[in-house]
């Protein structure tokens, strides 16, 4: 289960809180940038295609869907060079996105 926040009141852009029992990720993302994540399920990382929507630290923010249909972030230099990547469900995607509205 991966909790979900957007904070829109973030100065001076908007910062997503994704949160699960073991472990926090907190990234900074355009409203408009996230509601691309609509497409992630267009992004498959098998065919090497990712989103970059965010960043996280200094670091920018790739995301994909394996062919199980998880949803990856990939957080680091680009999506092939990333530092650390965690997998999460669609519904947390899908809740990202509807809170973009």
């Amino acid at each position: 289960m991966i909790h979900v926040t957007l904070d829109t009141d973030a100065d001076p852009i908007p910062l997503l809180m994704l949160q699960a029992e073991t472990w926090e990720v907190h990234i900074r993302a355009p409203l408009a940038d996230l509601s691309r994540l609509s497409k992630i399920r267009t992004a498959t990382w098998d065919d090497r295609r990712s989103i970059q929507a965010g960043t996280c630290g200094l670091s920018p923010v790739f995301w994909s869907i394996t062919k199980d249909a998880q949803a990856t972030i990939l957080i680091g230099q680009d999506d092939e060079t990333w530092h650390t990547a965690f997998l999460i469900p669609l519904t947390a995607i899908d809740q990202i996105v509807t809170l973009t509205h």
